[in-house]
């Protein structure tokens, strides 16, 4: 067990710690000292080291799905302020018609994830209910609603826990549209899977704890 301190929001500098959290490998877990300060965290790795739950895959026809409850869902943030997504409501879940072994046949394959993709008409309806769940209240055509473990990476094409509306990254101008980083760590991460540089649940694993640092977690930090 291990012990952090933070100062006191909007301190001018270095001082006395106003709070002392006791961290374990399972996260805080105990919070000792005075009220009314403000620190976001991304979760520690451990919070989503557990093996990754199975969606129920790719359907013929996809219904829509019910979200968590409003303001059930929080976002976290790195400390570069890229989002991520709450690890209760959006842990990710895998597709099971993807495995190490099946990769060739499956997301290797050209065009394969357009094959399992739900449409429109199901996800804009999620979109909007799930916005709802983070308390998203920016204009939702410059959030993505993007699956924490993309289709490309053997991710659950409808399940809940692996979708979520994933905010603007820092310097996007509102009204542009989405312009979302992860998406280029995606292809990177999947040219490594099936260039048979990293395992799929490797990979799998890393994107779900944390995008931004999933490459390095699995030493390609260049994407390479």
């Amino acid at each position: 067990m291990t012990v952090s301190t933070c100062s006191r929001v909007g301190s001018p500098g270095p001082g006395p710690p106003a709070t002392v959290w006791v961290v374990s490998n399972r996260g805080i877990v105990a919070v000792v000292g005075t009220i009314g300060l403000a620190l976001t965290f991304a979760a520690p790795a451990s919070a989503t080291s557990a093996r990754l739950p199975y969606g129920p895959g790719p359907k013929v026809h996809y219904t829509v799905q019910r979200q968590p409850a409003p303001g059930a869902c929080h976002y976290r943030y790195t400390k570069t302020r890229q989002p991520l997504p709450d690890v209760h409501c959006t842990p990710g879940a895998l597709n099971p018609k993807v495995t190490q072994a099946t990769i060739s046949v499956t997301i290797c394959r050209v065009g394969y994830t357009t094959t399992i993709r739900p449409s429109s008409s199901v996800t804009a309806a999620e979109k909007r209910a799930n916005a709802k769940s983070y308390h998203y209240t920016g204009r939702l055509g410059d959030a993505e609603y993007d699956h924490l473990v993309s289709l490309e990476l053997g991710g659950d094409p409808n399940d809940p826990r692996n979708l979520w509306v994933e905010p603007p990254s820092p310097g996007h101008k509102a009204g542009s549209g989405v312009n979302n980083p992860k998406d280029k760590i995606e292809n990177q991460a999947k040219a490594l899977v099936c260039g048979r540089k990293v395992t799929l649940a490797a990979m799998q694993q890393a994107i779900a704890t944390n995008w931004t640092t999933a490459l390095a977690a699995v030493g390609h930090p260049t994407g390479r």
